[in-house]
């Protein structure tokens, strides 16, 4: 008889259990804390990791994402991806936002939508010194690397036009530098502020920046559309911006004015 109380009881217990766990998971997912924001960390000072240092993904966008978020009582888990799946992690569910120094394009725009513009930055072009690539006519018949699915790719199509070249894509930042250092592209196209990371440590480059509608070059955070995440993002985007801490996080990561 006791030994039947106690399967019983054990049962019971067990039971109990079972449910406590299933009570903890959905109160994880029903009042959720943490926002997931999907980047590609190849992008000094925006999104990098100090692989030296920690694996951890650090820059100007995660620092921002976490300022927003924790204004609105959240928690922020950064989940690192080739840039050209960004706006698929949010078409697909895996990300709440994005922020990884994303120009909003006319045909983002068509399959997410954007916070008001957070920084702007410039094109530029980064060759070796001994290339003679000093404007764009120079790059005549010459092969630009640019970021799969980045501005700078479209922007280069656009250089296309006037002067021939030969556009070629990679994952990453860093795999452009390398192809053309190996002499495989005669250039890259990326934005200023990640250049000049590239040009305090590298002395055998040189660049020029491209003039451009500042609007183009701009950055936004991108949102799965009709989120109620943007509106709320911009609220704080603004009073950030109104009250000094977002040229703050400028003056931390770009040492200078945006």
């Amino acid at each position: 008889m006791k030994k039947v109380i106690g399967l019983f009881l054990t049962m019971i217990l067990a039971v109990g259990l079972l449910a406590a766990c299933g009570e903890t998971k959905d109160s994880n997912t029903g009042d959720k804390k943490t926002l997931v924001m999907a980047t590609s960390a190849d992008y000094a000072p925006f999104e990098y990791i100090e692989s030296d240092k920690s694996d951890d993904i650090i820059g100007f966008d995660v620092d921002l994402a976490k300022a927003i978020a924790g204004k609105l009582g959240y928690e922020v888990e950064v989940k690192d991806m080739d840039f050209g799946g960004l706006i698929q992690s949010l078409k697909s569910g895996q990300a709440d936002f994005v922020l990884a120094g994303m120009t909003p394009t006319e045909k983002r725009k068509n399959n997410v939508d954007f916070s008001d513009i957070y920084y702007t930055a410039q094109h530029m072009i980064i060759s070796n010194k001994d290339s003679g690539i000093e404007t764009l006519e120079d790059l005549e018949g010459k092969t630009i690397g640019v970021q799969l699915g980045s501005i700078q790719e479209g922007k280069a199509e656009e250089i296309n036009e006037t002067v021939a070249i030969k556009v070629e894509n990679r994952n990453r930042i860093p795999e452009l530098i390398q192809e053309m250092k190996a002499g495989r592209f005669d250039a890259v196209l990326i934005e200023d502020t990640v250049a000049k990371g590239y040009l305090d440590k590298e002395a055998d480059l040189t660049s020029f920046t491209i003039s451009d509608d500042p609007e183009e070059a701009g950055s936004a955070i991108a949102f799965p559309k009709d989120s109620d995440l943007t509106e709320k993002f911009n609220q704080e985007l603004k009073k950030m911006k109104e009250n000094g801490e977002l040229q703050e996080l400028v003056v931390k990561w770009f040492g200078g004015e945006n």
